[in-house]
């Protein structure tokens, strides 16, 4: 008997849902960091478990959209909730109001296939945690709750235990050996974003979008080349950097990592180009693969 399913991961930004999904997958898969917004784009992650194929979709961050970019976000959310065979619904600790945006969202689908993770338990006391665990299944009636650390990896194998179990019968959607529905060059991209995210501040990360020109895998080496796209030329000259040190740390830092996931030498070519107002241009935003 084969079990599959498909796995929804939602919540507020910022709640560690993409922190969840890399100690879920047990790599580093989607890109994390403090900044809400973080995560663009729909990922998925297959992992086997006890005779089921579990497929977990990381979404962006539920949030009222205020310009195209974010409303293509959202839709992506809302997709992924409507294909879920099983909602996870991930609340930080410290941060447990759901907010309108979040019941919205929760409104017609069913709390019994949901089951709600208590992220962050690291950061607080027993008592706290149980307090906020108590209140919010109280008032949605949760097919199961569990409190969890994503970073620290405290009560994984217990979730992954969970949804094994709670499964549905399905043949295998995917080969065993597959870990997700997403290129090389996908994951490329999102690993130069997640450097300006890390050492741009204000404005600069949200404004800008990746894509890769080039991608050569070699015998020895994997040579890249990325143009990094922006709004405003004066968003260039900031991520360029005096004498190009901004962009040259991006890449340095980008390189390491990219070498770590492809397990190969990358040489790495870093542009930047200005593209006004792509986050609110339909076309630009096709492009750059949200779909609308």
């Amino acid at each position: 008997m084969q079990k599959a399913g498909f796995i929804s991961i939602i919540g507020k930004p910022n709640a560690g849902k993409s922190t969840l999904l890399n100690a879920l997958i047990g790599m580093k898969f989607a890109i994390a960091t403090s900044k809400a917004q973080t995560t663009r784009h729909r990922i998925l992650g297959i992992v086997m478990r006890e005779g089921a194929q579990l497929i977990f979709s990381d979404t962006p961050g539920i949030i009222i959209p205020h310009y195209k970019l974010q409303e293509r976000m959202m839709d992506q959310v809302l997709e992924s909730i409507e294909d879920a065979d099983i909602l996870i619904l991930v609340v930080d600790v410290n941060d447990p109001e759901m907010g309108s945006e979040v019941d919205e969202v929760l409104e017609n689908y069913d709390k019994s296939k949901t089951i709600l993770l208590i992220n962050k338990i690291d950061t607080t006391d027993q008592e706290s945690a149980l307090k906020v665990m108590g209140e919010l299944q109280g008032k949605y009636k949760f097919g199961h709750v569990l409190p969890i650390s994503a970073e620290e990896k405290f009560n994984i194998d217990q979730l992954l235990n969970l949804l094994a179990e709670v499964c549905p019968e399905h043949p295998y959607y995917f080969p065993e050996d597959q870990l997700t529905d997403r290129p090389e060059r996908f994951f490329i991209s999102e690993i130069i974003r997640e450097k300006i995210l890390l050492f741009y501040h204000k404005e600069i990360p949200y404004s800008v979008e990746v894509d890769i020109e080039e991608f050569k895998d070699e015998e020895k080496i994997v040579r890249i080349s990325a143009m990094i796209y922006t709004e405003r030329r004066s968003q260039k000259g900031i991520l360029i950097g005096p004498g190009g040190k901004g962009l040259k740390k991006v890449g340095t830092a980008a390189r390491k990592d990219m070498e770590e996931f492809l397990g190969k030498k990358v040489f790495l070519k870093l542009y930047v180009k200005v593209r006004e107002k792509w986050r609110n241009n339909p076309t630009q935003l096709r492009r750059f693969g949200y779909e609308g």
